[in-house]
Order: C-alpha cells, then structure tokens, then sequence
C-alpha cells in the first residue's frame, strides 16, 4: 500500500484551490437515478469514493462518463436493470445506502446491504428505514441486507429524532416521487444537503425551506434531467486552513463558500490564527465562491471546541482541529457530540510526542513545544489528514501508512501542499484506481 512520508518545518505559502465537496457528489450521483434522462454534474473531484459510486450505479444500470480533465461526470439511468445494491461494494463506501431511497421511488423495491466504510462509530440506518416506512414502504432486513418494496409511496410528515445527513438526503430522494406533500422536519442542514435539493429542483422537483430544518416536498413530479456544479467542499478548505496555521505560513484558500464554515472559523480566530475573506476574483469558478487568506504568526492558543450538526463545528474538520491544538499554549478541550468512536487519531498523534488525554466523549490537549516525526498508521479519512497535518509541523520525518483512507476525500493532496512549499511524497506501493 501507497505511504506518504513528510518533513516537517516549511511554512505553507501560496495558493490552493478548493475541490468540489466529494460529500455532495455521492448522493448528486445518486439523484441519477430518480430520471431516465442525463444530468451531467460539474467540479467533480478525482476521488476513490466517486469511483466505487460510479461502479455501484453501474451495476444498476446507470450509464456513467467521467471527464477527468474537464472535472465532470455524466450519469444516464435509461433504465434500471438491477435494484440489489451488493455487499461487496457497499461494504466499501457507507454513503453507497443513499441509493436506496431513489430506487425505492423510481422502481417501487431495493435491496442494499447495510453499510460500511470508515470505522468512526455504528452510524445506524434506522432513521433512514423508519422514514421510508412513514412514505409507505414495507421495508424488513435480513442477512444483512434492507429489503424495501412499494405499490406507492404517498407523502407524510416525519420527524427526525437526530438531523442525520445521509437519512435526510435518503428521504428526500425517495420524496419527490410520492403522492402529495412530505415534511422533513429536524432535517440535517448541510451545505451538501442544500446542494442536492437545489440539484433536484433544477431536475424539476418542488421543493422548499432549503437550508432549515424543515423541508417541505410536493412529490409526484417527473424528473428530468439537468447540469449542476458541485458546492467546494469546505472540509477541504478547513483542513488546508489548518496546513496553513500549523506550518505558520499563509495560503489562500481558492473558491470557498466562507459562510458554510462560521463555527469553524471563529475558534480558529480565537486560536490566533487570521481570516482574510479577499475580494472576489475574476477567475473564481462560481459567482458566490470568494478566497479567503488563512495566515500565523502569533503563538497557538488553546481553544475548546465541540463538534454539533450544522451549522456547528463540523465533526470532520475534529481531528485536524486537534492535531493544532496539540502545539498550542496551554491547554484546549474536544468534545466529539456526532459519532462515539472518532478519536483513533489519539494515539497516533501521540506517537508524535502529543499530549492528550482521552475521557469519554471529550480529550484534552495540552500543548507541546514541538512534534516530532514518527511513523503512523491512517484509521479513517480525517484521522489519515490530522496525522499528514501534524507531520508538517513536525520536527524530522513522518511517515503515514495505509494512506488510501486520504483517496477517499483529498484530490491530489501532495502536490496541493508541495505547491506552497511542503516536503512530501508519496510513496508508491500498489494503487487505488481512480
């Protein structure tokens, strides 16, 4: 497997532009499915996760084209020829149960196998069950696998207990094919939620209250098809945020939605760190995206954080909040609210001489003078970049394995931080195809 070693000590300077969110793709990808007619989706980043979508759809039926140069990706579903959604590529990719809800609408029955991906906690699917059940499916699991069927789904109210992402996005799909008016209410409120509601209403579907907690649905329109760009994927934009204020360098962060990250830009600022939001330039991808200039030259300050749905501190921007925090003055508490079992980058940090103390929910920090490098093993997708951000600040060599975790969620990471001056390498050792 790839390894990607590091010496620390350069300060990060110059410029790095934000990917399309791959948070935001998968269930755009999705969303092909609920129209025989194509949709071409925009800004699409070279990621392992939007290939293992690309194959699931695929083996639906779903006429898949990727246009690596011009970033795009072109989905037909002219039929749907299979509604089993195997073990043996959902078990790679948690987000793949997002089909279930647009095959569910679109051929009245599905069959996923519960999901996996990364180990960060049970993340169950009964939120997602328990809303279609409410649209009218009959739904039951057995070895392993959700079997849903429906004569018709037909509107309802449902009330989320947890604003769960993956399930607001399921029901939502499944929504704009049922009879009459659904209400999603405590629904999650994600950028990349909004990005696909307004993906499905340029497909033709009524939706509103897009970006609170109550989506209101008026199903039964057929869908058609539609060109969409990708939101910029602001937990790229936070990690490299972070590259930068550890390193006490200064990078600009190009194409960023600046308000989707308020909670986390605020205990950045009070970390000592400087926000810059810059004038809009000519060259942006999009008319609403703007730069932001994330610069440090004062000591790191110890800040408590806690993760929250949004519009809070985003949990996967937690680690890499961490890994900074492990050389601040003094001391900072987390405090992860989202999933149980997402401090696995604990250990490896403090193979890097960090000092954290984990109780429960929450660690804390003590900050130290320095890191040094060590040899480290990626657990997850964030965990994997927390360590890749503290071997930049580290004195000597850093070495972190099992990097395809870092496939799933980062385009070209290497050259994006070599670009502003980071010493880093991949080395080769079998691949991932993308």
């Amino acid at each position: 497997m790839d390894k990607i070693i590091i010496t620390g000590g350069p300060q990060l300077r110059g410029e790095i532009p934000i990917s399309g969110a791959k948070n935001a793709v998968l269930p755009l990808m999705a969303a092909s499915i609920l129209t025989d007619k194509p949709i071409t989706l925009q800004n699409v980043p070279k990621l392992s996760d939007i290939t293992l979508m690309s194959e699931l759809l695929s083996h639906h039926g779903v006429h898949v084209t990727r246009d690596f140069s011009a970033q795009t990706c072109t989905l037909h579903a002219a039929s749907i020829t299979d509604t089993v959604a195997p073990y043996e590529i959902v078990s790679k990719m948690r987000a793949s149960i997002v089909v279930l809800g647009p095959l569910l609408a679109r051929c009245g029955e599905a069959v996923v196998s519960l999901p996996g991906g990364c180990a960060i906690g049970t993340r169950p699917v009964n939120m997602h069950i328990d809303g279609l059940r409410s649209l009218g499916a009959d739904i039951y699991i057995e070895n392993g696998y959700i079997h849903a069927k429906t004569s018709g789904l037909v509107g309802a109210t449902i009330v989320l207990p947890f604003a769960t992402v993956t399930g607001t996005e399921n029901i939502l799909m499944a929504a704009v094919y049922a009879r009459g008016t659904t209400v999603i209410k405590n629904a999650a409120k994600e950028p990349e939620v909004c990005d696909l509601a307004n993906c499905l209403v340029s497909m033709g579907a009524q939706i509103g209250g897009i970006g609170t907690d109550t989506l209101v649905i008026d199903g039964g329109t057929r869908l058609g098809g539609t060109t969409h760009f990708v939101v910029p994927d602001r937990i790229e934009a936070a990690t490299y945020a972070i590259a930068g204020a550890i390193t006490h360098g200064d990078v600009v962060l190009k194409n960023v939605v600046y308000d989707d990250l308020l909670a986390f830009w605020q205990p950045l600022e009070r970390a000592g760190v400087v926000i810059e939001r810059m004038e809009p330039q000519a060259a942006n991808a999009h008319a609403s995206y703007e730069d932001v200039r994330v610069s440090m030259s004062a000591e790191i300050k110890g800040v408590d954080v806690m993760t929250e749905p949004h519009p809070g501190f985003p949990t996967d921007a937690q680690a890499q909040f961490m890994a900074l925090m492990t050389l601040c003055n003094g001391a900072a508490m987390i405090t992860e609210t989202i999933f149980e079992n997402r401090f696995m980058h604990v250990p490896e940090l403090c193979r890097m001489c960090a000092d954290i103390t984990t109780h429960n929910a929450s660690v804390l920090v003590r900050g130290v003078n320095h890191l040094t490098g060590a040899t480290v093993m990626a657990t997850d997708l964030r965990a994997s970049v927390s360590l890749v951000l503290a071997g930049l600040a580290a004195k000597g060599e850093t070495t972190v394995q099992r990097v395809y975790h870092i496939d799933r969620g980062y385009e070209r990471i290497e050259e994006k931080l070599r670009t502003c001056g980071a010493e880093i390498e991949r080395v080769q050792g079998g691949s991932t195809a993308l």
